[in-house]
């Protein structure tokens, strides 16, 4: 691992157990085993590592989400894929998804309107895959469906009550059942 991958790494840790503010400089170059000030050898400000942080996993997400649908034979197994991805990836960075979800104000302009750019395309990628599965789904309806998968998939920092491979299970599971037929979500209100 390069020292700029663990800096990342660590203070997705750290930012995730005491939030981007309760986290110095100083404390994070002491959990990467340097100084502080040598943290400005890779990053020129504790912003600008939140900033690479919550891009690089927004650009990842969307990429191999792109990859995924291109190799599926068909809608359904897009969506299960596209499932699976990111229910893998909820399991495996949980403390990136505490760090999106708390500390997004913290994030610079600049990086927060390229977050929100990947997001959109992300939530289009899973709607566009709604849409052709469910033809009679809207676009609205199709992106409300993306974003509420994604609210059960990202629950994981919170739900620790089974280990990971049932929790992978149940999560792909509860996702693709909501995705796959909608109507079945609308008698429950």
């Amino acid at each position: 691992m390069s020292r700029r991958s663990q800096i990342l790494d660590t203070a997705a840790e750290l930012f995730a157990a005491r939030g981007f503010h309760g986290v110095s400089v100083a404390d994070l170059g002491a959990a990467c085993g340097v100084s502080g000030p040598a943290l400005y050898k890779h990053f020129p400000s504790k912003e600008a590592i939140l900033a690479e942080m919550l891009v690089s996993i927004s650009e990842e997400l969307l990429q191999v989400g792109r990859e995924r649908v291109a190799q599926a034979p068909g809608p359904e197994t897009a969506l299960a894929s596209l499932v699976q991805w990111h229910v893998d990836f909820a399991l495996r960075h949980r403390p990136l998804i505490v760090v999106q979800d708390r500390d997004w104000e913290s994030l610079p302009g600049p990086a927060r309107a390229r977050v929100r750019d990947l997001q959109r395309a992300y939530v289009d990628l899973w709607a566009d895959q709604v849409q052709r599965l469910r033809p009679g789904v809207g676009p609205d309806r199709a992106r409300a469906m993306a974003h509420a998968a994604f609210g059960l998939i990202n629950s994981t920092p919170r739900s620790g009550l089974l280990p990971d491979d049932q929790m992978r299970d149940l999560l792909r599971d509860m996702a693709l059942q909501a995705l796959a037929d909608p109507s079945q979500m609308a008698g429950c209100m």
